[in-house]
């Protein structure tokens, strides 16, 4: 659980760990796939991928679990929140000298970027994408509920823009930041966004 990970990184570096509404929040009957299990799996990814210290492994935690506790499927105004939200919990557990290197690394999940000498972002941009180098089926599910969870949007606005992710993806030299993560998802990963791509283009021009 994310509540339970974020008391022990912030004992872990010396704060007072208080409750927080972390859970509750990634519960929210509206998330289908930016969920606790999300979160879980970001959290349990990035302490893979790198060798940390382990204060920039318990950072890395915490903005793991902070990355998208606000989710209303607001790009840019979710991470600003969650980023917020991160900042005040840390205060509040006596982490305030941290709370803006764990909110940098939140906001950094807007663009998907990263100073390639920062390994803590790295690891946290490349865990939250590992999704996309899933199996065809998981990978199916998580382009389900991603839908779902934008379910007001117009079909025909929803292919446009998310066409538009997809192919700003797809044109990346690289997609992940680590080696580990690159050896692990970079190819099911291609294949997986061309593959939704093409069925966009499709269900445009049947």
């Amino acid at each position: 659980m994310p509540d339970i990970a974020w008391r022990a990184a912030v004992s872990a570096l010396g704060g007072t760990p208080v409750p927080t509404d972390i859970a509750a929040r990634y519960s929210e009957p509206h998330r289908r796939y930016h969920n606790l299990t999300h979160v879980r799996a970001v959290v349990r990814d990035a302490v893979t991928l790198v060798p940390l210290s382990d204060r920039d492994t318990s950072l890395l935690i915490l903005a793991a679990c902070a990355h998208d506790v606000v989710y209303d499927a607001l790009p840019g105004t979710d991470e600003h929140l969650s980023a917020d939200w991160a900042r005040s919990w840390l205060a509040k557990s006596n982490l305030s000298p941290i709370a803006d290197r764990v909110a940098d690394l939140v906001l950094a999940t807007i663009t998907h970027t990263a100073d390639p000498s920062d390994p803590v972002a790295c690891a946290l941009l490349d865990a939250d994408l590992a999704i996309l180098g899933s199996t065809v089926d998981d990978y199916t599910a998580y382009a389900t509920a991603v839908r779902q969870e934008y379910s007001a949007v117009p079909d025909d606005t929803w292919r446009t823009g998310r066409s538009r992710v997809l192919s700003g993806l797809l044109g990346r030299n690289q997609l992940y930041l680590t080696p580990t993560g690159r050896d692990r998802w970079e190819a099911p990963a291609r294949s997986n966004l061309a593959r939704e791509l093409s069925s966009l283009a499709n269900e445009t021009n049947p």
